[in-house]
């Protein structure tokens, strides 16, 4: 069984003449372990598609079944821990709580979760992501590119089934891009982490395994780059 089964997906917003079908009718699956990437312009429906698949949606038609459970199908309460548990999302803006510390930002989900980190698990993501010594500080004292790390690893600590990223490095410069992304391989490879990431830079998806390209809300091309 595949880990991730998408069949015949659809999204409609709206209703009458101001319906608009963000997503029309995409199936497809991808096995444990796997680097995807979903490109596609602004308004293709990859962000609408990356929503229902973290389950932060629901479609209109269609299932998502992570691990074999049928998203759509979970009342909201089991669905919001299942999401918390075991899918990490990563965005552009980064999502920070001002408020929060960089420690208390990572440890958030864990947190809200009722769990304590196992012992190592906060020092491990914090060498990874390199952000020693920054552990006391607020997100507005860090550079783009260290919030993007911070997020990364607070969408880590939970150890998902799946991390999903929305355009990770959308917001940052040539040089942090590039920090970000060998980040996301040195995690994939490291821990053999499911990742799919939402991109409109054929380039970057080029890193990834596989490249999923979604156009006027369906799938046109399913292209493997390597295994």
């Amino acid at each position: 069984m595949p880990f991730l089964e998408v069949e015949h997906l659809t999204k409609i917003y709206g209703t009458g003449a101001n319906q608009v079908k963000a997503l029309d009718d995409v199936s497809f699956t991808v096995e444990k372990g796997q680097f995807v990437a979903i490109v596609g312009p602004s308004g293709s429906g990859k962000s609408t598609l990356m929503h229902l698949l973290g389950g932060v949606d629901r479609p209109t038609g269609g299932t998502v079944r992570l691990s074999g459970m049928d998203l759509a199908s979970q009342p909201d309460e089991t669905l919001a821990v299942f999401r918390r548990r075991q899918i990490g999302l990563v965005y552009q803006f980064y999502n920070l709580i001002p408020l929060l510390t960089v420690k208390e930002n990572l440890l958030l989900p864990l947190l809200l979760d009722g769990r304590r980190p196992a012992p190592g698990q906060l020092e491990g993501i914090v060498e990874q992501l390199g952000i020693e010594g920054k552990l006391d500080a607020f997100p507005d004292q860090l550079s783009g590119g260290q919030q993007q790390r911070v997020s990364l690893g607070r969408a880590l600590i939970t150890r998902p089934a799946l991390l999903l990223a929305d355009e990770p490095t959308g917001n940052l410069d040539g040089a942090n891009t590039a920090q970000v992304m060998e980040l996301l391989r040195a995690i994939h490879r490291g821990t053999g982490q499911t990742i799919l990431m939402i991109t409109h830079d054929r380039e970057l998806a080029q890193q990834a395994q596989r490249i999923l390209v979604i156009g006027d809300g369906r799938l046109q091309r399913d292209e493997v780059i390597r295994p």
